[in-house]
């Protein structure tokens, strides 16, 4: 008997996921970066999502995208501007499911669409070599303070194709 893959599906984020993303972030923060991260570095970490009124005020401020699977939100990402991917969380029971790839396409050609000629991001270890197989070259070293705890990260980043006006024959 053949058994049905999931669907992933976009659509973008309204303030009334704020609840089930911050929820995203903490589970795939504590489940998937236990290798790279202390435990002491992890909750600083949730604890950005602690207030969820700013949590949303963060995601409203950006161009967030939710990717689904089945209809139930799975992971989400935001871009900052045009530039920056600020954001990139996939919940642990979707991990290497499609969703990233699915997110940081759409946000890629969105902020081609947009002007940008390269996105930046600042990867965490667990998200580098993500990022890294997809042709984002590290730039530099981060130490962020969060809380008490530091931090380690990288900014990468990834020319963007020019993108090509299509023109109607006259």
């Amino acid at each position: 008997m053949a058994t049905a893959t999931p669907k992933l599906a976009l659509r973008p984020f309204l303030p009334t996921d704020t609840p089930m993303l911050a929820e995203i972030f903490r589970d795939s923060i504590l489940e998937l970066t236990g290798d790279d991260y202390s435990e002491a570095q992890q909750e600083a970490w949730v604890s950005r999502a602690d207030d969820l009124e700013a949590f949303a005020g963060r995601l409203g401020k950006q161009l967030t995208l939710i990717a689904t699977l089945d209809g139930s939100p799975a992971a989400f990402a935001s871009l900052a501007g045009n530039t920056t991917i600020d954001m990139l969380y996939v919940h642990p029971a979707a991990s290497g499911q499609g969703a990233a790839r699915l997110l940081v396409d759409a946000l890629e050609k969105l902020a081609g669409a947009r002007g940008a000629e390269k996105l930046t991001v600042d990867a965490s270890d667990t998200a580098r070599g993500f990022f890294e197989k997809r042709g984002y070259t590290a730039q530099q070293r981060n130490s962020v303070l969060v809380g008490d705890e530091w931090l380690a990260n990288t900014t990468l980043s990834k020319p963007l194709a020019a993108q090509t006006e299509v023109s109607q024959p006259s």
